[in-house]
């Protein structure tokens, strides 16, 4: 296939990429034959890698069987199967599993089922949910109007219930030490200051990633800060939802990334690397008290047409079978040290990258005018999205977000496959640096015009 002049389709943006050919491993080529390694895993969905098959395998022979199940009328194998599989990840109590399709529907569907609950136990005053801000929860009402990313949630504020936030435990740009426990309960003690400015008896959850996704760039919490939080949450009768939709599955070298911290939500949510984009998947796993309530109360009012899917489903299985197969939460901690000190070298050799952060094969590198003070770069140099395209022309695929909510700042994503092995991350370091030699260039020729 040869790319369309004219495209019907459209997303974001009128930007126009390559047509995908073929995907294998950690690569990926056009039709043209140009070969790109995914070095964000898509939208650090794919976990596992392109086209594996044992899971295409599985998918294949669930094919054969049925592709479609309605919830309302039959409970399916693969459901059921997945449905164990994850509750025996999860921590201890938290065995209900609801599927759903993607993570903005499993953050939806959290926060409502947040909500019957404390209906159901007469506590029918709670409704607000806190967040963090940056922090990007999904792109539904609900999960919007808990993001903390003005660019994505200012066009849609007067269709939500705006959401108290507190700031995100952002130690390095606060020149604070994260090993420092004072740092961790510094920024927890906030959560607790805003449930008594709201009203302990009108907050109902607070929703957080465990180690930071797009919109904070893979930030890891400060020593201290998760078990506080949990703490603080006990203390106030406030549901804890973790958002694991990017950091669950592996990524950070534990299946789920708050396993770092020997911590437990009450509710937590998955999607992106369950099924590794083989399937679209997602699921809120709940404690079982939570799911006893609201089923005695009248049942969960919530639901979507492609909850539980069959075929998603022995896709998640096969996944789940891969990585536990292949030891890709352990390859997941290894690789991605070795990603993560080749980054703070990238850092050694230029000046304009600020700071290195994440967890596992979840990293990040932010880029600034000035180290010293962590002062972002020009907005109007647009790095966020030039140093993408320049990677993208020189074969590699890295996600970028803006770092200061939104509207400046820019930092990278880099959080290649689980499957990466040292030789993948050999290239990719070429390739960044590569990349950041010519954004550096076309930097300095850009100013000395202007000069």
């Amino acid at each position: 296939m040869t790319r369309p002049e004219t495209s019907h389709l459209f997303y974001q943006t009128g930007q126009r990429r390559p047509v995908l050919d073929q995907a294998r491993g950690v690569y990926m080529w056009d039709v043209d034959g140009k070969r790109y390694l995914d070095g964000s895993s898509g939208a650090m969905v794919c976990n596992i890698g392109h086209s594996n098959p044992r899971v295409l395998d599985a998918m294949r022979k669930q094919m054969d069987k049925s592709t479609f199940g309605y919830r309302l009328h039959f409970e399916t194998e693969p459901a059921e199967q997945l449905a164990a599989r994850t509750a025996g990840l999860a921590p201890d109590g938290l065995d209900k599993v609801f599927f759903v399709s993607g993570g903005s529907e499993a953050v939806e569907s959290a926060i409502k089922l947040a909500r019957q609950h404390a209906l159901a136990i007469g506590e029918v005053g709670r409704y607000k949910v806190i967040s963090r801000d940056p922090s990007y929860h999904g792109c539904t009402l609900g999960a919007l109007a808990l993001t903390g990313y003005a660019p994505l949630t200012e066009p849609f504020d007067p269709m939500m219930r705006p959401m108290p936030k507190i700031p995100a435990p952002r130690a390095y740009l606060d020149g604070l030490d994260p090993e420092d426990e004072a740092t961790g309960h510094h920024y927890a003690d906030m959560l607790e200051e805003k449930i008594l400015n709201e009203g302990p008896d009108t907050v109902l959850a607070f929703i957080v990633e465990p180690v930071g996704g797009a919109s904070t760039g893979a930030l890891v919490p400060p020593k201290g800060y998760m078990k506080r939080i949990r703490e603080i949450c006990s203390r106030h009768g406030v549901l804890l939802i973790h958002d694991e939709v990017m950091t669950g599955g592996g990524r950070t070298g534990k299946f789920f990334a708050a396993d770092h911290w020997d911590v437990a939500p009450d509710i937590l949510v998955i999607s992106k690397g369950f099924a590794a984009g083989y399937s679209p998947l997602g699921a809120m796993v709940a404690h079982r008290d939570i799911v006893a309530r609201v089923l005695d109360a009248g049942g969960f009012l919530h639901g979507f047409t492609y909850a539980g899917n069959p075929l998603a489903c022995a896709a998640g299985l096969a996944v789940l079978d891969e990585i536990e197969r292949e030891h890709l939460c352990t390859n997941a901690a290894s690789t991605g040290a070795l990603l993560k000190g080749e980054l703070t070298g990238l850092m050694n050799r230029y000046g304009i990258i600020g700071d290195v952060r994440g967890e596992g094969l979840l990293l990040a590198f932010e880029l600034v005018e000035d180290r010293a003070g962590m002062t972002p770069l020009p907005r109007e140099l647009n790095a966020f999205s030039l140093l993408v395209d320049i990677a993208y022309e020189n074969g590699l695929i890295i996600y970028s977000r803006r770092t200061r909510g939104g509207y400046s700042g820019d930092h990278f994503l880099i959080a290649p496959p689980m499957i990466s092995t040292p030789d993948h991350v050999a290239e990719i370091v070429d390739g960044l640096d590569k990349s950041l030699r010519q954004l550096v260039d076309r930097f300095s020729q850009q100013r000395a015009r202007v000069g």
